[in-house]
């Protein structure tokens, strides 16, 4: 059996796990490493065993007995059924009061449902958000981790060790208990959903709409990425327009289909929201652009039956077209707002939904690095939630609120034009609405009750008075009960 050297350990050693594994070992730590195909394990060592102290192990229990009490391990696999059998490895090696850390991108329910198996057991069980895909993970990624305050106590400071840092701060805290961590990483890939369709939606406005071509786009989202949309997706946006075939020397983007993929946390993070009644109407439709975007069958068909409509040609000329692609970014920003101040409600209801005791403003924190939304504004986010300006919503805070007022005519330009013209715009319009549907006074929900209470009987109340009301339709004089 292996001498117990390592403070932490990593099961699972495809990219992530293998990269984890090696940032953890940058930072001073002794790793213990095991792949169910051992020939991972080699392959790590051969080519990276240089970088640090790592002990491997071709069995669970050689890995289990090569770590240090608190025994501490990191799985580091496909979410599901996988992640389920390697808990059980690991608990039938362990003893209580080690501690079990999923690293992946579980579903929160699963998470809770683990959790409370594993307590039972005696062991802790931590639920691990880590945000910053392959690179993040190796040079230091943004960690949503959950779990009890004591099992925090052990994998904090390793956490911290590894975790990328924005101003002076690591990007790790914890969240909550049992499922907390994972349900915030479901709710940051949805905001990361929405962000990514309205950056589409400005690329394709640009594109299709003004004619301009890729490097001109790329060059518009460079500077874009000098204002408070300074973020990693523009940046990287910029980056990927730029970017020209190899082989036809064409615009990539131009030979890239156009069917986007989704790995089911947006998914997730629309249906929870759902069963919350939180609208994340920005983040849905950017859930459902994808969908559409892969539904081959039906857009073949659209084209040949040619659905008619307008050119997509937004018919401006050449002298108004700086003053448009201002508004572009100005609906981009409202919109992007929006985005977020959805996706933190979201969080907080579910705080309350699962009695969780969630920072927000710790969230915003450590989104700032190392995530795939880091963007400058999180600053001001956080500032918001700390202070109490964002405790009813974001877009109540006095940044926000005039950052929206300045963007409004811009906002609304661009989606009256692009409904115009005949480009989809999804996320912006929704968005929009969704912005006009919370600051009116009265909505027509009052109509959809009568309806509803007209056909089930399901009442509704009163606006001069209290409790619940049944009209008798089908009666003369609709006569008025008190239910």
């Amino acid at each position: 059996m292996a001498e117990a050297t390592a403070n932490i350990g990593v099961i699972g050693l495809a990219a992530m796990g293998s990269n984890l594994a090696r940032n953890l070992a940058h930072h001073g730590n002794t790793v213990a490493l095991y792949n169910r195909h051992y020939d991972r394990t080699e392959k790590l060592m051969a080519e990276h065993g240089s970088e640090g102290k790592f002990v491997p192990s071709k069995t669970v229990e050689e890995f289990v007995a090569s770590l240090s009490k608190p025994r501490t391990a990191i799985i580091m696999v496909k979410a599901g059924a996988p992640t389920d059998a390697v808990i059980n490895e690991l608990a039938d090696a362990m003893e209580p009061g080690d501690i079990i850390v999923d690293g992946g991108n579980s579903y929160f329910m699963d998470t809770i449902r683990r959790e409370k198996d594993i307590r039972a057991r005696g062991f802790h069980y931590v639920g691990c958000g880590v945000s910053g895909g392959e690179e993040g993970a190796l040079n230091g990624p943004s960690m949503m981790p959950g779990g009890t305050e004591e099992s925090w106590q052990t994998l904090g400071p390793i956490l911290k060790s590894i975790a990328a840092v924005a101003e002076g701060e690591p990007c790790v805290t914890h969240i909550g208990e049992n499922g907390a961590g994972h349900f915030v990483k479901m709710v940051h890939n949805g905001i990361e959903y929405a962000d990514m369709q309205l950056i589409a939606e400005s690329y394709d406005l640009m594109r299709r709409g003004l004619g301009l071509d890729p490097g001109e786009i790329a060059d518009v989202f460079g500077q874009w990425n000098t204002t408070e949309l300074n973020s990693y997706l523009i940046e990287i946006t910029a980056e990927v327009l730029h970017q020209t075939d190899a082989k036809t020397g064409k615009p990539l983007v131009d030979l890239i289909v156009d069917h986007a993929g989704m790995k089911g946390t947006g998914t997730w993070t629309v249906q929870t929201a759902l069963s919350l009644a939180i609208p994340v109407t920005g983040i849905a439709e950017a859930v459902f652009a994808r969908g559409l975007s892969s539904q081959a069958e039906q857009r073949e068909e659209a084209a040949k039956q040619q659905l008619t409509g307008p050119s997509g040609s937004l018919d401006i000329p050449a002298d108004e077209r700086e003053a448009f692609i201002e508004d572009i970014r100005h609906a981009l920003y409202a919109s992007k707002i929006v985005a977020y101040a959805q996706g933190f409600d979201e969080i907080n209801a579910g705080a309350k939904e699962y009695d969780w005791k969630i920072d927000l403003a710790a969230v915003a924190r450590i989104w700032r690095g190392g995530c795939i939304i880091r963007a400058q504004f999180l600053n001001v986010v956080s500032d918001a939630f700390e202070s109490g300006e964002a405790n009813v919503s974001l877009l109540f805070a006095p940044y926000f609120k005039t950052a929206i007022e300045e963007a409004q005519e811009s906002w609304r330009r661009v989606v009256a034009r692009a409904a115009t013209y005949g480009i989809p715009v999804p996320a912006f319009s929704s968005s929009l609405s969704y912005y006009d549907g919370l600051r009116s006074k009265r909505l027509p929900a009052a109509l959809i009750q009568g309806q509803r209470d007209f056909f089930g009987a399901h009442t509704y109340g009163r606006v001069d008075a209290s409790g619940a009301f049944h009209t008798l339709w089908a009666e003369d004089g609709r006569p008025e009960i008190e239910a």
